[in-house]
């Protein structure tokens, strides 16, 4: 009674309210059976969340041009022109990398294209 500030009879009518709610039973206060259905039917309204599928497919690379007939160039210039004799020439990446052997020793020539500078 003196944590609810109120007296005898209305703490035993709070008692046996919350009795009744503890125990499922019927009280003043519960909503008529059609209402208590609408309520019911907006109280369950929630969405489901699709689940998010990830695509880890790789990008893919636009096509250099550029880097590629310096390649193309490089590789005639060591197979034909080359003052050195040229083995086991191959171009492992037609835009960055020939690979080739000059008598008994390997080489392997990458290409690299540099970005403009930030200003």
């Amino acid at each position: 009674m003196k944590n609810l500030k109120c007296d005898r009879q209305e703490a035993e009518d709070i008692y046996e309210y919350d009795v009744a709610v503890n125990h499922d039973e019927k009280t003043p206060y519960d909503l008529p059976p059609d209402k208590e259905k609408i309520a019911r039917k907006y109280a369950h309204t929630g969405t489901r969340k699709a689940p998010t599928t990830f695509n880890f497919s790789k990008r893919e690379r636009k096509p250099n041009a550029t880097k590629e007939g310096i390649i193309s160039e490089l590789a005639s210039f060591l197979t034909e022109n080359s003052a050195f004799s040229v083995k086991n020439f191959q171009i492992t990446n037609k835009e960055r990398q020939i690979a080739f052997e000059i008598g008994d020793k390997k080489f392997e020539l990458t290409l690299v294209q540099k970005r403009k500078p930030k200003e």
